[in-house]
């Protein structure tokens, strides 16, 4: 009995710091993938997002890009552009004919594209995870589970290319099983930029004749 104690004793001891050790490696990784791209002026980032859930039978797949610059962005997504210039986020929708204006929401669950390379940084517990093949780069994803257990948020793993330390997918699982992917198809840094890029023109959509709305 004793003997017995003692090995389970032990095996907890190596889980234990194989755990610490998984966990260590995991956010050093994510600390060098912070630092290069805070090291950026600007990036632009060409990507696939993908959105599945088998027991609802979906599965959309669109194709969009996204230029950050600190906490600002200019997003194309969905047919719709997307604007945050460090105060509002205006959301604008060509077939439609409408732009909604409207706060951050900071409690939101979703990740932002002003957030999308840096949200790792707290309220997570990390651990090491699968290393792959993708076309001929090293791929080292590390998984990512919310502290908060009421988060809608299961988990997430990134992918990182082990060369550039860029960011190269992102899967975030829901508790809903939706399972949405972002994959990187071209990471490009430090660009000119309009210097109004990240400028929102409101007359120029009233004489349009856009519909506004403020939220």
């Amino acid at each position: 009995m004793i003997k017995k104690h003692i090995l389970f004793i032990g095996l907890l001891t190596v889980a234990f710091f194989s755990h610490a050790q998984s966990s260590s490696k995991a956010k050093a990784l994510l600390d060098e993938v912070y630092d290069k791209v805070k090291s950026y002026d600007n990036i632009y980032i060409d990507f696939t997002s993908t959105i599945e859930n088998t027991e609802a039978n979906l599965k959309q797949e669109t194709h969009g890009n996204v230029t950050l610059k600190g906490e600002k962005y200019f997003l194309n997504y969905f047919g719709a552009q997307q604007l945050f210039d460090g105060d509002k986020v205006y959301t604008v929708v060509p077939e439609n004919e409408e732009v909604t204006i409207e706060d951050v929401n900071e409690d939101a669950d979703n990740v932002s594209p002003s957030k999308m390379l840096t949200f790792y940084k707290t309220g997570h517990n990390y651990s090491w995870d699968i290393l792959q093949n993708a076309g001929g780069r090293k791929i080292q994803y590390v998984k990512l589970t919310p502290i908060d257990s009421n988060t809608e948020i299961k988990s997430v793993l990134l992918g990182i290319d082990t060369q550039t330390k860029h960011i190269y997918k992102l899967i975030q699982t829901g508790n809903n099983g939706t399972k949405t992917t972002i994959t990187v198809n071209s990471f490009k840094t430090n660009q000119p930029l309009s210097s109004t890029l990240f400028t929102f023109d409101e007359k120029k959509y009233e004489d349009k004749g856009y519909y506004i709305t403020r939220n």
